[in-house]
């Protein structure tokens, strides 16, 4: 099984939705769950910073994880995006199938 769950933030549910849409168009992932209205606190360049953030929550095949962070590397407006994937050990195999079948077909170019 090579399903993955990859978890990203973006700075704006603007831009989730863009970088959900590249993703699913592009077959990078089978789904992206948006959750809007996340604050986060993190240190970035020597200051404690609070800020509203959307999540996305991808599905898609451990095989395509690399190709989707390089893609989201170009369109996203942060400078060091969070993307971050997460093995997946188990679940209902007809919705791992669905998530095997949405991200085939031919192998991104990026």
């Amino acid at each position: 099984m090579s399903e993955t769950l990859v978890y990203m933030t973006a700075g704006s549910v603007e831009e989730a939705r863009a970088i959900g849409a590249s993703l699913v168009e592009r077959r990078l992932a089978a789904c992206v769950n948006i959750l809007p209205g996340m604050l986060s606190q993190y240190r970035w360049e020597g200051s404690v910073q609070t800020d509203e953030e959307a999540v996305l929550i991808a599905k898609t095949r451990s095989e395509l994880v690399e190709a989707m962070t390089g893609h989201v590397r170009e369109i996203h407006s942060y400078d060091c995006p969070c993307v971050v994937a997460l093995p997946i050990r188990g679940g209902n195999p007809e919705f791992l199938q669905w998530i095997a079948d949405e991200t085939a077909g031919p192998e991104p170019n990026e």
